[in-house]
């Protein structure tokens, strides 16, 4: 067994603790220092373990190993040495859109068609509810980037950007789990259609994801040994 190989037993928990670095790292760092020096770094790790949810499909190793590089190009460009130029920033958004697109459609594909119900699917399960909030995140910033003002309650986007994407990113999971707590309103129509569209992408993946993880769960448990 060669290490990638070993590693990708490990994909979901390694993914997972990455997820979780990026969301909840500033209860253990302090916020600015965490947003400059941490934030990138946890970044570059979760597209790295999210290479090994694709290293079984060799015909796409290339593709998407070349994809992923660029991705952590950018991260450091971005965050470390042109911190003040925004068009990296938008490059940067959108490769890391694109990426937790796919990364969310490889996981609930491979929890959907797993046959035994393990800790690794559990995991997986977790990982896919939590990248659909990061989905719904960029979203929610791409509306607000093209068309300022779409959720009130924001910070000024010129004033405080990074505060700005803090508060969608709440939002987003806070829309995701139906709380609601109307903090942060959406202001526009497009804003709208994409806050219902984000609770409906919670409540199918409960629905429908989870539902079926559940049976197979239920199904393999209740087999004679």
């Amino acid at each position: 067994m060669t290490s990638v190989e070993y590693l990708y037993s490990f994909r979901f928990t390694l993914f997972l603790i990455s997820l979780l670095l990026i969301l909840f790292g500033t209860l253990l760092v302090p916020f600015d220092m965490f947003q400059t020096y941490f934030t990138p770094v946890f970044f570059i790790v979760n597209i790295l373990a999210g290479m090994l949810l694709i290293s079984k499909k060799k015909k796409l190793h290339a593709f998407y190993i070349t994809i992923f590089l660029i991705s952590i190009i950018f991260i450091l460009f971005s965050s470390y040495l042109v911190r003040d130029e925004e068009g990296f920033r938008y490059i940067e958004f959108a490769i890391l859109f694109s990426f937790y697109c796919f990364v969310t459609y490889e996981i609930i594909a491979q929890v959907w068609q797993s046959t035994e119900v393990n800790r690794g699917v559990i995991l997986g399960l977790m990982c896919g509810y939590i990248c659909l909030g990061l989905v719904g995140f960029f979203i929610c910033l791409a509306i607000e980037l093209s068309e300022p003002g779409s959720f009130y309650g924001l910070p000024a986007f010129e004033l405080n950007p990074e505060a700005n994407r803090d508060s969608l990113a709440y939002y987003s999971f806070v829309t995701l789990l139906t709380i609601g707590y109307g903090d942060i309103i959406p202001n526009s129509q497009l804003a709208r259609n994409a806050s219902v569209l984000i609770g409906l992408m919670g409540q199918f993946y409960l629905v429908i994801v989870t539902a079926v993880v559940i049976e197979k769960y239920i199904r393999h448990s209740r087999r004679p040994d």
